[in-house]
């Protein structure tokens, strides 16, 4: 099999970073309701002068630990406010996962097997659709997966370097952060491949077991005394509910809670190839894991201890979410890339390139289909309800798939194992751009909330009191770069509210056929899907009974 070369393999790794994170910046805003609150947090924290508590419409904010909120801070205190250094930290952070799972490679097979697995593997996570498309949100799973894949490095360099203390304190170290960077649940990716050691140990480590797990509680020790130091007193600086939703809350309460979102266990299986895609439909890579010598190297036997715990406790959480599995893809990729570079995988083949091209094509043509699609089946559509800007650009969309096709097959012409990488790197990357740059754009006022954030900031300089109906998540503030909380009200208190405060402007949302009859509001603007109006006094006698119903 030809190799990639360590120049060639980073070169283009960073460079298609470059073009998936540039392209999100320029298409796409920050989007509500996630990446607008955490960046609030973030500024209200700035705004505060204040480290230790995350703030958010004006009260402590117990759901994330603060280590992103820092580092963007950190940045603003450096840079100046801007929201391109905030969209950059998570990117940033991805990143480093990338090189960190080129570090692990090497480490997990010695000598050109390694460097040839390390080649490969950040490519292969970087083209994964929901690995590139977390790549460029403002989200803490790829924070998680950085930490992760510090800790899997220490616990390596222990086990199979004999570099005992160094990879206790990078473990520990891993552990801590990762706490910071959203709690426990680095102890998920990291636990059970640190217990289960000696299912993927090299024969010939013969570790002292008694010295190994002693080893893992010190550096399970070192993590909580890192997020301990900041939990503590910020429990007691953030008051009582404040220090019970932190220090419970983010444990047995949000076990808990998770019911209320329940999922059946075998709910990720399905999902697996549609996170893993395109590799997903590639069949030199199933070709390549059907050839796996036995028995497994231990490289291959950690990837597998990894990947199959983590789905395990994740299955077996009540509450699920797909980029929960987000730090275990580079565990994957790694098994891939090592299967795929070895002496005994079989070589690419120019048809194997048929397969993308055709999961392209039919997606293409879907594509181009969905407005007859739409017309042809009104309860589909109504269902869907997709807004007009979903069917906008469908023509540049299918034509830069297509294109991406076209790619493919050329490139797989070729012939050899970097035209066929490459082969499968471009039409994927061609499929991000043709949702961002034709997808994302005529979306973008429907979730570009920074001309309603600057509306609300100019009532505020005007000594207007302004609420919100329904729950706030902090959407306008860091966009409007507001200084006062918004007040939350329920949509039926908004006719009260507005009569005792007869200069106030109340923000709400609803469905946009509900505002045909409605008061004319000061002003109003898409978001996600809805229209967000702002009512001002003079709306509630025209028909009061129309607030009193959240829509």
């Amino acid at each position: 099999m030809q190799p990639l070369s360590n120049r060639n393999a980073f070169t283009f790794t960073a460079l298609l970073w470059l073009v998936v994170v540039a392209a999100a910046l320029y298409a796409r805003p920050l989007m509500p309701i996630d990446e607008t609150r955490y960046v609030t947090v973030a500024w209200e924290m700035h705004l505060a002068d204040h480290w230790l508590v995350p703030l958010l419409n004006g009260e402590a904010y117990h759901h994330k630990p603060p280590l992103l909120f820092w580092i963007i801070r950190l940045g603003w205190l450096i840079f100046g406010v801007s929201d391109v250094w905030a969209r950059l930290v998570a990117p940033l952070f991805g990143a480093g996962a990338l090189l960190l799972t080129a570090v692990l490679g090497r480490l997990l097979w010695p000598g050109e097997q390694g460097r040839a697995a390390g080649n490969v593997a950040p490519l292969l996570l970087l083209t994964a659709a929901w690995w590139m498309l977390f790549a460029t949100l403002t989200m803490f799973d790829l924070i998680m997966a950085f930490f992760a894949l510090l800790g899997w490095i220490g616990l390596t360099l222990n086990l199979h370097y004999r570099k005992r203390w160094a990879g206790i304190l990078i473990t520990g170290l891993a552990i801590g952060l990762g706490v910071l960077g959203k709690g426990p649940v680095i102890l998920v990716y990291i636990l059970p491949p640190a217990l289960l050691a000696p299912l993927w140990m090299r024969r010939e480590a013969k570790p002292n077991w008694f010295g190994w797990y002693g080893g893992v509680l010190l550096s399970m020790a070192i993590g909580a005394a890192i997020g301990l130091a900041w939990a503590l007193p910020a429990a007691e600086a953030g008051g009582p509910v404040y220090k019970q939703a932190l220090l419970w809350g983010q444990t047995a309460g949000r076990v808990k809670d998770s019911f209320a979102h329940r999922r059946p266990f075998w709910w990720y299986l399905p999902l697996l190839p549609l996170l893993l895609f395109p590799w997903s439909l590639w069949p030199p890579a199933w070709r390549a894991l059907a050839l796996w010598r036995r028995p497994a190297e231990p490289g291959l036997r950690f990837g597998l201890v990894v990947s199959l715990t983590g789905l395990l406790v994740f299955s077996m959480i009540s509450g699920k979410q797909p980029h929960y599995l987000l730090p275990l893809a580079p565990a994957f990729m790694l098994m891939l890339a090592r299967s795929l570079t070895a002496d005994w995988a079989a070589t690419p083949k120019a048809r194997d390139a048929w397969w993308l091209a055709v999961a392209f094509g039919l997606l293409a043509a879907v594509v181009l289909a969905m407005p007859a699609l739409m017309a042809a089946l009104p309860k589909l559509a109504d269902k869907a309800d997709l807004p007009d800007w979903a069917l906008e650009n469908l023509i540049e969309i299918a034509a830069l798939l297509l294109f991406g096709v076209l790619a493919a097959l050329w490139l797989a012409r070729r012939g050899g194992f970097p035209a066929a990488l490459g082969a499968m790197t471009v039409p994927a990357t061609l499929l991000f751009l043709a949702v961002h740059l034709f997808g994302f754009m005529p979306a973008k006022p429907a979730y570009d909330l920074i001309p309603a954030g600057m509306v609300i900031k100019r009532a505020q300089d005007e000594g207007r009191p302004v609420a919100y109906a329904g729950d706030y998540h902090g959407e306008y503030q860091f966009l409007g770069r507001l200084e006062k909380p918004l007040q939350e009200i329920d949509y039926a208190a908004i006719p009260a509210w507005l009569a005792a405060n007869p200069s106030g402007w109340v923000v709400a949302r609803y469905r946009e056929e509900h505002l045909d009859s409605a008061p004319k509001p000061v002003y109003a603007q898409q978001k996600r899907g809805r229209m967000m109006v702002i009512w001002d006094a003079s709306a509630p006698p025209a028909n009061p009974e129309f607030f009193r119903q959240p829509r």
